[in-house]
């Protein structure tokens, strides 16, 4: 399959240039709205094209875009790439608004083509394992779960995370997304009703750099969730508990393969073998199989939709003092 990506960003360069080579398809094209950053990414990775214009791409032949560019930018990108009949796998947050991550998603769904949100940590063999540990009966009647999220933003992508609310910055917007995802992976529901907090500790200027909430799913489980720029020696960590067990993950909420998962009952603590391998390629693949209208693991576009419903009613719980309900329609 021939791609393009939309975006010179870190992720791109670290991450999706070798997870596209590795399932074997091809990079036609990079696009930037700054040309000699487009030549500069392209000339680095050996891409073909470098350009600072998504149209340019209608005649390269493209199967399939990765979108990148910042969050405010990606309905133009997803809209333009679904006109073209191009599959879209595009970051989170799909966008700042929920009306265009709405448009985005239905954009795609009219024109026929897959669309997927790149929620990498629902690969995590870590979360893999949970969710079969969570539907096998392993932990009985889950009651509860708590999420640590808490990281320190790197210095090279500080940015506009910190300052520009209108480009999808601040914590939740970043952060909370992810954990709404992980979470309905792990439990196959997301949280009706969230009560949050955010606070501003120094790190962003305008924004919250954390943020901690509770949220109640339909099935009457809660779980506690902590978002958060600012701590560079915290853990992050899942823990799930039901009646019959519990699920402790560490280290199993960043890019990288890896982390640790325990389950606990009445016998004893024992390690969970973990099948560890690199999320992104698993992304990769499972576009393919989507694409090939087979059972897929990815959140398409409704998937991300839903996560950005819960990143709102957390923020808009923060701003009223109330609890919310997290309006998915």
């Amino acid at each position: 399959m021939k791609w393009a990506l939309v975006g010179a960003s870190t992720i791109a360069d670290q991450w999706m240039v070798n997870a596209i080579r590795a399932a074997g398809d091809d990079i036609v094209a990079i696009v930037s709205g700054d040309l000699t950053r487009a030549q500069s990414f392209a000339t680095k990775h050996a891409i073909p094209h470098a350009l600072d214009n998504e149209t340019a791409l209608d005649h390269l032949g493209i199967e399939a875009v990765y979108i990148s560019n910042t969050n405010e930018k990606h309905e133009a990108s997803v809209c333009r790439a679904a006109a073209a009949k191009q599959h879209v796998l595009c970051e989170k947050p799909l966008a700042v608004a929920l009306d265009a991550a709405r448009r985005m998603a239905t954009a795609c769904d009219d024109a026929g083509v897959t669309m997927a949100t790149n929620h990498h940590l629902r690969h995590n063999a870590a979360h893999r394992a949970m969710r079969a540990q969570v539907q096998g009966g392993a932990l009985g009647q889950i009651s509860s779960a708590r999420l640590s999220h808490s990281v320190y933003l790197p210095k090279h992508i500080q940015g506009w995370r910190l300052t520009e609310r209108g480009a999808g910055g601040g914590v939740v917007l970043d952060i909370a997304v992810h954990n709404a995802d992980s979470l309905a992976f792990i439990f196959g529901d997301y949280p009706s009703q969230v009560c949050a907090m955010t606070s501003n500790t120094g790190m962003a200027t305008g924004l919250e750099d954390n943020a901690m909430s509770i949220w109640q799913f339909p099935s009457g489980m809660t779980a506690f969730t902590h978002q958060g720029f600012n701590t560079p020696f915290a853990q992050t960590h899942v823990q799930i508990h039901g009646d019959k067990g519990s699920l402790h993950g560490e280290g199993i909420l960043t890019q990288a393969a890896g982390g640790t998962l325990s389950l606990s009952t009445a016998a004893g603590t024992d390690a969970v073998a973990l099948d560890n391998d690199n999320l992104y390629e698993r992304v990769i693949k499972n576009l393919h199989l989507a694409i090939q209208d087979q059972a897929h693991a990815n959140a398409d576009g409704w998937g991300g939709v839903r996560s950005l419903c819960v990143a709102h009613a957390i923020l808009e719980s923060a701003a009223t003092g109330r609890t919310v309900d997290v309006r998915y329609d």
